[in-house]
């Protein structure tokens, strides 16, 4: 059996907790007779290669892993705002039910991840909501194009939530509800300047410091119409009407990071 699961950005501007979109960039996972584990591309050395695994970890939640070899190829960089670890969870989940019930499994999958915006998104593609374990695929694709800049220095997502303040001020969490409607719109109707009008954020952008998402805003590259922190960061996602240009604009100012274009693909890993 060989599974695939995509890459993820979450939170998508005011969509804190509840928006991801799946990005064309996947993790694979051959399931064979025998024994042992072995990780080769991202993390390699560095990801548990025995039972602890976060991806076998998934899997026994659901079956039994005696005599099965789990073979991984990663190419979803760690710690980047990506869902690396989502797309582990995921790959785990759907090489253990193959035709299982998307919200059955989210559910499962919050034993080792407790958000699971980045897990629904990785599950079934597209752009997805989710909220007290209900999943709203609402677009298989979204009218705006994501520039993916990922910087080379990691982020720990619990590092970076707990700089989040216990309360927002009234005014900014109506500004983040009302933009949140709007992005959400936008990417339902394929409304490129909808969407566009909801990538604002005053819930947890403004406490996770970005030197990229602060630069691309002062001063938007050919083609852009927006930016947001991807999950936690510090990759930062452009989204652009013309990806390329936008793309070869980005890689000259910011010579030191990764830049891609990385389309929002319309499947996950079931």
């Amino acid at each position: 059996m060989i599974v695939r699961a995509p890459a993820t950005s979450a939170n998508l501007g005011p969509g804190f907790d509840t928006a991801a979109v799946a990005l064309d960039l996947w993790n694979e996972l051959e399931v064979t007779d025998g024994e042992g584990v072995e990780v080769t591309g991202e993390g390699a050395g560095e990801l548990a290669a025995d039972a602890t695994n976060l991806a076998v970890r998934a899997y026994t939640l659901l079956a039994d892993p005696a005599g099965r070899r789990f073979r991984f190829t990663n190419r979803i960089p760690l710690e980047r705002g990506l869902g690396s670890s989502a797309a582990a969870i995921a790959l785990g989940l759907a090489a253990s039910r193959p035709d299982g019930d998307p919200e059955e499994l989210l559910e499962a999958g919050r034993e080792l991840e407790s958000h699971s915006d980045n897990l629904a998104a990785a599950l079934v593609g597209g752009m997805t909501l989710t909220r007290d374990g209900r999943i709203a695929r609402i677009a298989e694709t979204l009218p705006l194009a994501p520039v993916v800049v990922v910087p080379r220095e990691r982020t720990s997502t619990e590092a970076s939530r707990s700089a989040l303040p216990a309360t927002v001020p009234h005014g900014d969490a109506a500004a983040s509800a009302g933009y949140a409607a709007l992005l959400a719109a936008g990417a339902a109707a394929g409304d490129a300047d909808l969407f566009a009008s909801g990538l604002d954020d005053r819930l947890h952008e403004p406490y996770r410091p970005s030197a990229v998402l602060d630069a691309v805003r002062d001063e938007p590259p050919a083609g852009a119409r927006g930016a947001t922190l991807s999950g936690s960061g510090p990759t930062v996602i452009v989204w652009a009407v013309d990806a390329e240009p936008c793309a070869a604009e980005l890689a000259v100012r910011f010579p030191q990071h990764d830049v891609r274009v990385l389309a929002v693909v319309p499947r996950g890993a079931l």
